[in-house]
């Protein structure tokens, strides 16, 4: 009996696994359509320049050391990697969503201060996309700051959450 339920519990855990490697971009949290179609056409912006809500950038990195972020990232950027600054216009409902296509840590800074995301989602298992990050702001001008990328690009979408 014990070999039973041992290999039943096999088969189950090994089908689960397969399924969640086949859910691909349908493993996230919410719809990243949006960012599938920006990203395909998205336009190159240096480290510094401003991304625009409802748009995607390619964005170009720096070496960390050369990033010139307004405050120190939450997680200290390992030795090697690239990061970028950019501005964004935060829209008047205060909410913006922002996709990456690689990984990269990612704070937001309004008023002089990092603001903690409202949620997020990381999938591997999307061709393109890597995670995908919510945040409640003010509206106003913000700080994007991205960190620990171990790339010198990244494709990035800001847009309102559906």
């Amino acid at each position: 009996m014990k070999k039973v339920i041992i290999s039943l519990f096999a088969l189950v855990a090994g089908t689960g696994f397969a399924v969640a490697e086949d859910a691909g971009c349908e493993a996230f949290k919410w719809p990243v359509t949006r960012e599938q179609a920006l990203f395909a056409a998205a336009p190159a912006t240096p480290s510094g320049g401003t991304l625009a809500v409802g748009a995607a950038a390619d964005l170009a990195l720096v070496p960390v050391d050369k990033a010139a972020f307004a405050v120190p990232p939450e997680h200290a950027p390992g030795e090697g990697t690239f990061g970028a600054v950019a501005s964004v216009a935060v829209p008047p409902e205060g909410a913006i969503q922002i996709s990456l296509s690689g990984e990269a840590w990612i704070d937001v800074i309004q008023d002089g201060k990092a603001v903690k995301s409202a949620g997020y989602s990381g999938v591997k298992t999307c061709p393109g996309i890597r995670k995908s990050v919510r945040f409640k702001l003010a509206a106003g001008p913000a700080t994007i700051q991205f960190s620990g990328a171990k790339k010198a690009e990244l494709k990035v979408a800001v847009l309102t959450p559906e």
